[in-house]
C-alpha cells in the first residue's frame, strides 16, 4: 500500500519538482545575496524629509523655528520640499531653506544670529550634517546654542533587496525574458534559433529608420511611431518565417539555418544603418522602454507579465500548445496521429521572430536609439535562461513560467555579483557554470541515471 502511494503521488511532486525546482534556487540565491548585501541605509530625497518631520513632531516642542540645510542635488531638494509640506500648518516656522555649500549655511546662521533670531532645529541631510560647521556652534553663535541638528536615522537591510534594486533586475532582464519566451517553444519542439539576438537589432533599426527617416524624426506623431512599430515586428516575424520554411521544407538542422539568419540579420542590420547608430526619435518614443505605470512598476516589466501569463495559459490550455509538446516529445508518432507538424514548426518560428522584433523594439525604447550593435550575445543569455528554468534540449519538455524563473536567476546571479563587487570575468565564468550545471541535470534525468540510483537503494 505504501509502495502504490508512493507512485501515485510521488511522480505529480517529482513532476512539479522538476518544472518548478529551480525556484528554490532562485530563493536561495536571493537569501544569500540578500546577506552578503546587508548594510547601513540612509534615507534620502522625499523618505528623508518625512521621517526628519516625524522626529520633528515628536519632539514634543510646541511650535519652534527651523533651519533647513541640505546640497544642491535633486535628491536634497526633494528632502526640503517634503519636510516643508509635512510640517505646513503645524505651528513651525521655517526660518530659512539653504542649498548649496557650509559657507552657504555660514550665511545663513550670521543672518540669523545677527538679527537677534533663534531656532529649535536644524534639519540636514546626512552628508550636510558631517559638515564641521556644526562642531561648536553655540561658541560661535552663542544665541543659536540651544539649536538642535537634526538628520535621518540610518537603519540596515539588504542592497539586493531595495525597492529600486529589485525592479532594476527585473527591468534589465526584460528583454531576455520576453525573448525566451518563443526560444522555449522552439527548444520544446527539439529545435534551436540563434538568430534571435540579430533580429533584436534589425527590429530596432528597420523601426528607428523608419521613424528618422520617412516619419519625420524627432516630429513624428503617434501614427507614425505605430506603424513603424509594425514594420519592425513584421521584417522579424517574417525572418521568422523563412526560419521556419527551411526547418520544415527543406529539413535543413535549425542550428544551421538560424546560424545563417544571424548574419543574414545582423548584415540588413548594418546595410540599413550604414553601421551608424539612429537617434533622430520623438520624445514619446521612450514610451515602451522608459514608462511607469502606477506604483513606478516600469511598463515593459508589465507587459513582460501579460506576455508570460499568456504564454503559460496557451501552453498549458490551447490545444495548439499541446501540439507543441508532442511534436518535440516525438516527431514522426505526431504526424501519425493527425498533428500538423509543419504548421506547428511555422507557428513556433514565427512567434519567435516576432517576440525577438519586440525585444528590439523595447530596446530601442529604452535607449532611445537603434543600433546594429544590439542584441549582440543576446542568443546564448536567452537560451541559457530556457535550459536553466528547465526546458530540455532534447525537446518535449519544459514549463514557460520555468523559463521566467531561469531569467531572473541570470538576473540575480549577475546583480548580486555586481553587488558584491565580483568582476566581470569572474561573471561570466560562473554564468557559464550555472549553464553547463543546467544542461548536466537534464541531461542525467534524460539518461535514467536518478532512476538507476533510487532502484539500487531499493
Amino acid at each position: 500500500m505504501k509502495s502504490g502511494q508512493r507512485g501515485q503521488w510521488g511522480l505529480p511532486g517529482r513532476q512539479v519538482l522538476s518544472d518548478y525546482g529551480m525556484l528554490g534556487a532562485l530563493l536561495l540565491l536571493g537569501l544569500f545575496f540578500s546577506w552578503r548585501t546587508w548594510d547601513e541605509q540612509r534615507p534620502e530625497g522625499a523618505d528623508a524629509g518625512h521621517q526628519v518631520a516625524r522626529l520633528i513632531r515628536q519632539s514634543g516642542i510646541p511650535g519652534g523655528r527651523l533651519l533647513i540645510v541640505a546640497r544642491e542635488t535633486p535628491e536634497d531638494r526633494e528632502f526640503s520640499a517634503a519636510l516643508v509640506s509635512d510640517l505646513a500648518g503645524g505651528g513651525v516656522e521655517v526660518v530659512d531653506t539653504v542649498h548649496g555649500q557650509p559657507v552657504d549655511a555660514r550665511r545663513a546662521l550670521n543672518r540669523i544670529a545677527g538679527s537677534g533670531g533663534t531656532v529649535n532645529w536644524i534639519a540636514c541631510t546626512h552628508e550636510a550634517a558631517r559638515w564641521p560647521i556644526w562642531q561648536g556652534l553655540g561658541e560661535t553663535f552663542p544665541g543659536l546654542a540651544a539649536a538642535r541638528v537634526i538628520e535621518p536615522r540610518s537603519y540596515h537591510w539588504p542592497n539586493f533587496l531595495k525597492a529600486d534594486n529589485l525592479l532594476n533586475v527585473a527591468n534589465q532582464i526584460v528583454v531576455i525574458a520576453v525573448l525566451a519566451i518563443g526560444m522555449t517553444l522552439v527548444i520544446i519542439t527539439g529545435g534551436i534559433d540563434l538568430s534571435v539576438g540579430s533580429l533584436v537589432a534589425l527590429s530596432a533599426v528597420v523601426t528607428t529608420w523608419l521613424i528618422a527617416n520617412l516619419g519625420g524624426g524627432e516630429q513624428a506623431g503617434m501614427a507614425v511611431l505605430i506603424g513603424a512599430a509594425l514594420a519592425g515586428l513584421l521584417v522579424s516575424a517574417a525572418l521568422g518565417l523563412f526560419s521556419g520554411i527551411m526547418v520544415t521544407w527543406f529539413a535543413i538542422p535549425p542550428f544551421i539555418v538560424t546560424l545563417a539568419m544571424m548574419l543574414v540579420a545582423s548584415g540588413l542590420a548594418y546595410l540599413l544603418s550604414k553601421g551608424q547608430s539612429i537617434y533622430q526619435l520623438p520624445e514619446s518614443f521612450v514610451w515602451l522602454g522608459r514608462g511607469k505605470w502606477a506604483g513606478g512598476i516600469p511598463i515593459s516589466v508589465v507587459l513582460m507579465g501579460v506576455l508570460y501569463i499568456a504564454a503559460h495559459l496557451f501552453m498549458s490550455g490551447a490545444v495548439l500548445g499541446r501540439y507543441v509538446y508532442a511534436v518535440g516529445g516525438n516527431r514522426e508518432a505526431s504526424r501519425l496521429s493527425g498533428v500538423p507538424v509543419a504548421g506547428v514548426l511555422l507557428f513556433v518560428y514565427v512567434l519567435n521572430g516576432f517576440l525577438a522584433g519586440l525585444g528590439g523594439l523595447i530596446t530601442a525604447s529604452q535607449l532611445k536609439s537603434g543600433s546594429p550593435n544590439y542584441g549582440t550575445m543576446y542568443e546564448l543569455y536567452v537560451i541559457a535562461a530556457v535550459v536553466v528554468g528547465g526546458t530540455s534540449l532534447s525537446g518535449g519538455q519544459g514549463k514557460v513560467l520555468g523559463t521566467l524563473i531561469g531569467a531572473l536567476i541570470i538576473a540575480v546571479i549577475q546583480n548580486g555579483m555586481n553587488l558584491t563587487g565580483v568582476e566581470s570575468y569572474t561573471q561570466k565564468v560562473v554564468l557559464g557554470l550555472v549553464i553547463l550545471g543546467a544542461v548536466l541535470l537534464d541531461r542525467l534525468k534524460k539518461g535514467g541515471w536518478l532512476r538507476r540510483r533510487e532502484k539500487k537503494r531499493t
